[in-house]
């Protein structure tokens, strides 16, 4: 009797006691109702069972296959559960972080967005860095109010409609939360590992965990934490201030378990050159600022050859 609530069984026993015909069949049964509903329950049980399995086999069929972006050897996903964590300064500077430790060849300038002859589209560069967003597709004030199927069908273009030619690495940079997109990226596309960005702030330490934990469940390797905005340090007087809180994400790190990639400052130099489109790490290269966006990048790629080995 345990698989009904109280009150569709209370349902059921008015039901039958309104309508003995049904329970009852020749003679006069004492606790007719009772013994219908111990039989329906044993039913009930065991045709639970079988839709579960139904359900179960349904969904593993459904479910995406997963397939590799052409190209790419390794996708890294930058996310956090809250917006306003510099997650996208980060993405940037961590794709320049690891162009600049590795050496790569970097691609030449494309300020125009084009379409080449296998009607893929041809990603802007900068800095050798190809890039593509969806900002690049719509006008500058245009909002964006797409959902469900429009959302999916935008980020099917941004991945496989894009020729990004032969890349050793990935980034995509995330939207906030834990919802419909990321679910789509994650069940689409094999990820080699997701890295959560957050200040050291409770309010946003309590979504980074959101985050983390929305990844695992869907197995996809938590390459671990990057504190932003660690510190301020004035510019007149080098006094440093923990403005968000000190030392959250890496103690947020330890308890999940997870790697802690580095701290990453909260300094006016990061965000002039980003409004200016010159991300730090190439347009101040020997700054502090880009030497922790280079530390950053050294430990994910370590994360990336502990995950694979």
């Amino acid at each position: 009797m345990a698989q009904f609530t109280y009150s569709r069984l209370s349902h059921l026993l008015r039901l039958s006691g309104e309508k003995t015909r049904v329970l009852r069949t020749g003679t006069d049964l004492n606790h007719g109702a009772t013994s219908c509903v111990v039989v329906k329950r044993c039913q009930r049980s065991v045709d639970s069972k079988a839709l579960q399995e139904r359900q179960r086999q349904q969904m593993a069929r459904g479910l995406p296959k997963q397939k590799p972006i052409t190209g790419v050897k390794q996708v890294i996903v930058v996310a956090s559960g809250k917006g306003g964590v510099g997650k996208s300064t980060t993405a940037v500077n961590l794709a320049l972080g690891l162009m600049a430790n590795d050496r790569v060849r970097s691609a030449p300038p494309c300020c125009t967005l084009a379409v080449c002859e296998d009607n893929l589209m041809i990603p802007l560069t900068n800095y050798g860095l190809p890039c593509m967003s969806m900002g690049f597709l719509v006008e500058d004030v245009a909002p964006i109010v797409w959902r469900g199927l429009m959302v999916m069908s935008a980020i099917e273009k941004l991945l496989r409609q894009v020729d990004w030619g032969s890349l050793d690495y990935l980034v995509v940079d995330m939207p906030p939360g834990t919802g419909d997109v990321q679910l789509s990226i994650t069940q689409n596309i094999p990820i080699a590992g997701a890295v959560i960005v957050s200040t050291p702030q409770d309010i946003a330490l309590l979504d980074a965990r959101r985050g983390a934990e929305m990844f695992k469940k869907v197995n996809v390797p938590v390459l671990g934490l990057v504190q932003n905005m660690s510190v301020f340090q004035c510019p007149k007087c080098n006094h440093q201030t923990h403005i968000f809180g000190s030392d959250g994400a890496r103690q947020l790190a330890n308890t999940l378990g997870v790697t802690f990639l580095g701290d990453v400052p909260l300094h006016l130099n990061i965000r002039e050159t980003s409004d200016r489109g010159q991300p730090v790490v190439v347009s101040s290269p020997d700054s502090p600022e880009a030497e922790a966006y280079r530390k950053v990048a050294s430990a994910v790629v370590q994360r990336l050859q502990e995950s694979s080995s």
